[in-house]
């Protein structure tokens, strides 16, 4: 046997009394507050700090490069093109009356009619509204993270000594301490929910069900020291109803079910997140589909309609967006998640890029190299707002939900298909302009001839 030395005694004795004390501390301030729901108010002072640290951060940019003669980039808010919301009609009859002085009505086609599509062309691909809406929200003041500043350069030895001392802590302190809570909290959710589902159905599985649940995923959320303001929580999603939400993030699951109970809707998976799922499933009557039934609609439909239709289950929670979006805006939600016939009840999310960006770009990232940029961040902040509950009619109501949750939520309400990510752009769209000439065109040439 190897003989410690007294110093060698020393140092393992300190680290033993080191671990132990960071576990108790995990154990009483978070842990077990994340159990019983409670806070003791640590991370909105933590909030409220960094707030003041990046004020001064960004005052101490602007002066710097105001010495130094260095142009501050500041991102285009509303684009980078002014636009004015007028009818295809208006703006061709404008570009008639400055080109020829000829009315609408007078030719039934004039050579100029073309510069309106040149120019709308132009402007779509010069401030394209649907591809910035799958890049990083573009922030106007500095949040000590190098890959969210544009105008990141020496400015001060102050400032240097900060943005170092900032990436010490969250690499150093706070991306250990996350990684340790979510791996207790998923080990808790494993092991949780498999030994809830041996016990026989009733209330006493389906309560137990409810909490392992609930208290996984709030030990979850402070692993990404999540500080998140619900509103309007007498809207909350009920049993035998539909929640449907923004979709901005993987993490919007675990931000939803840390304040409520749903059934979740997905395909199956391997590795990791298939142990996870397969333990989920058999305290909770979530619906996985198998990687070939996902694309038929009639037995996703069928699946779906038989579980609300039983109004002891929990509700289902969908982004029927189908991929993530950049917290700026809300594009087309797919009317299938409409067509079932449930009550709709609409969650608006909103997440303050200032702590931490939690937009996912699955075509830029990984899903590791996203939760690592996640638990290096400083914070995720975010809104939720229940908004009341809503009843039928597909497409109308897909896009009235949608309106909503848009209004609610201060984002930018698009019709374009978020399915544009990775795909091109449907024939539809463009017969759609060529239609609205046609009719033009028409129209003035059916009332020329009653006239």
């Amino acid at each position: 046997m190897f003989l410690l030395l007294p110093f060698d005694s020393l140092v393992v004795n300190l680290l033993g009394i080191s671990i132990t004390v960071l576990f108790t501390l995990l154990l009483v301030f978070i842990i077990v507050p994340a159990i019983f729901g409670v806070s003791f108010g640590i991370r909105k002072v933590y909030m409220k700090t960094l707030l003041k640290i990046f004020q001064w951060a960004t005052l101490r940019i602007e002066r710097g490069a105001k010495e130094k003669n260095h142009p501050l980039y500041k991102p285009y808010v509303n684009g980078i093109i002014a636009k004015d919301p007028t009818s295809l009609e208006e703006e061709i009859k404008e570009i008639r009356r400055s080109g020829s002085g000829k009315a609408l009505d007078a030719p039934e086609f004039e050579l100029s009619d073309i510069f309106y599509f040149c120019r709308k062309g132009i402007e779509t691909i010069m401030d394209d509204e649907v591809t910035k809406r799958f890049s990083a929200e573009e922030l106007e003041s500095w949040n000590l993270l190098s890959r969210t500043n544009y105008n990141f350069q020496y400015i001060s030895l102050r400032l240097t000594v900060l943005w170092g001392l900032g990436v010490l802590i969250r690499y150093c302190f706070l991306l250990p301490l996350r990684i340790a809570l979510a791996f207790t909290g998923i080990s808790l959710l494993v092991t949780g929910t498999t030994v809830v589902g041996y016990l026989p159905n009733g209330r006493c599985k389906d309560f137990l069900s409810k909490h392992v649940h609930l208290m996984c995923y709030r030990i979850c959320v402070r692993a990404l020291t999540a500080i998140i303001t619900y509103h309007d929580r007498e809207n909350r999603p009920r049993n035998g109803g539909i929640c449907v939400a923004n979709h901005t993030s993987p993490i919007d699951v675990i931000i939803l079910a840390s304040d409520g109970y749903y059934a979740m809707v997905g395909q199956i998976h391997g590795g990791l997140m298939g142990v996870i799922q397969r333990a989920m499933v058999k305290a909770c009557p979530h619906v996985w589909f198998e990687r070939s039934e996902v694309k038929d609609r009639h037995l996703v439909a069928r699946r779906l309609t038989e579980h609300v239709q039983d109004k002891s289950k929990l509700p289902i929670l969908i982004f029927p967006e189908g991929t993530c979006i950049n917290n700026t805006s809300v594009m087309m939600f797919k009317k299938g998640s409409f067509e079932i016939g449930a009550t709709v009840y609409p969650v608006a999310i909103k997440y303050d890029p200032q702590f931490g960006d939690a937009f996912w770009n699955s075509s830029k990232y990984g899903m590791v190299t996203y939760l690592l940029r996640m638990m290096t961040s400083w914070a995720i902040v975010c809104s939720v707002w229940y908004l009341p509950p809503m009843t039928r009619d597909a497409v109308q109501f897909a896009n009235r939900v949608k309106s909503a949750i848009a209004r609610q939520g201060g984002l930018v309400d698009l019709l374009w298909d978020g399915g544009l990510k990775r795909e091109k752009v449907k024939d539809a769209f463009k017969e759609e302009q060529q239609k609205l000439y046609s009719k033009m065109i028409v129209g003035s040439h059916e009332d020329r001839s009653r006239s």
